[in-house]
């Protein structure tokens, strides 16, 4: 087996490290897409409700009064969300930029390195 550079380790292991964080930072952020595309399917149906409007409070739901107060709240909670939604994409391309960068460097670092034949 090869011996590599503590350069090159040090570089696998950034690279590890970036790849992680990577499929950290995509994970959340589909996670807050979903969130998103809830909250906007919500405040569709509270535009379209003519009855009663109920909102969940943990295990409870509980009658509301203010349908205007509730669609407010919503659309403040999607704006935070598309804020964050945003703030995870710039984050995943700037991860992204050095994933592939690391791994220009580390592939061009092992076609450096000979093969050795064991016979």
């Amino acid at each position: 087996m090869n011996e590599f550079s503590p350069q090159l380790q040090n570089q696998i292991t950034q690279f590890q490290q970036i790849q992680q964080q990577l499929q950290n930072v995509n994970t959340q952020k589909t996670q807050m897409e979903i969130q998103l595309r809830e909250l906007r399917r919500t405040v569709d149906e509270l535009s379209k409700a003519t009855g009663d409007v109920y909102k969940n409070v943990g295990a409870l739901l509980i009658k509301v009064d203010d349908k205007d107060g509730i669609k407010d709240e919503l659309e403040e909670s999607i704006e935070t969300l598309e804020i964050r939604v945003n703030g995870l994409d710039r984050q995943a391309k700037s991860l992204q930029e050095k994933y592939q960068t690391l791994q220009e460097t580390i592939n061009k670092a092992l076609g450096n390195i000979s093969p050795q034949e064991d016979h």
